[in-house]
């Protein structure tokens, strides 16, 4: 496992996560359910959604070109740093919370699960474990950082985005996607593929 990648891994997705709808859901569901339940039913979302990531990134590296999944990569991360760049003023209302039926773990793990497949943070680590090949490195780097977002948020969210402006943080994830995305082309073009 090779421990830069999973540093490289955990910034991206501390700085594409932060002040995400995953964050505020994640604050909107403490407000609704005991800490311990939501951050239980978060952590787990998130390990299953990462999980399933990296599993993709793996089958994608054993049979896609690697010029191929470079050059896909190297597209999504541009894509992502242009979308946030462009999302960094708009204002982001969060999602709807679910009613008082079930418990808070089983409703916070459905709500993070469905809101996260899919999402950017997601595609980014079926990227970076398809370009990387260490699955490890990216499944624990990722999965740590949206940990680590989401208990930001659900302890200490409010005042945390009170003193750091969201866009600044999507404007440096934005920086961060697009500069992921210049390496992807550049191991692309250094490889002669």
């Amino acid at each position: 496992m090779d421990p830069s990648i999973l540093l490289s891994s955990f910034s991206l997705v501390v700085l594409a996560e932060m002040g995400d709808k995953s964050q505020l859901l994640a604050m909107t569901l403490a407000h609704r359910y005991r800490a311990p339940a939501v951050i239980g039913g978060t952590f787990a979302a998130f390990a299953l959604l990462n999980l399933l990531g990296v599993l993709a990134g793996g089958v994608l590296a054993g049979l896609v070109p690697r010029a191929l999944v470079l050059l896909v990569a190297a597209g999504l991360f541009l894509y992502f740093g242009y979308r946030s760049w462009r999302e960094a003023d708009a204002v982001d209302d969060g999602a709807a919370v679910a009613g008082p039926g079930g418990g808070g773990l089983v409703v916070s793990f459905t709500l993070i699960f469905v809101a996260e497949l899919g999402d950017k943070t997601q595609l980014a680590i079926v990227a970076l474990a398809a370009g990387t090949g260490d699955i490890w490195a990216v499944l624990i780097g990722g999965t740590l950082a949206l940990w680590l977002v989401s208990l930001l948020g659900i302890l200490f969210g409010c005042t945390l985005l009170r003193r750091v402006p969201t866009h600044w943080v999507h404007r440096g994830a934005a920086v961060l996607f697009i500069a992921f995305g210049l390496l992807a082309l550049a191991h692309l073009t250094l490889s002669g593929g």
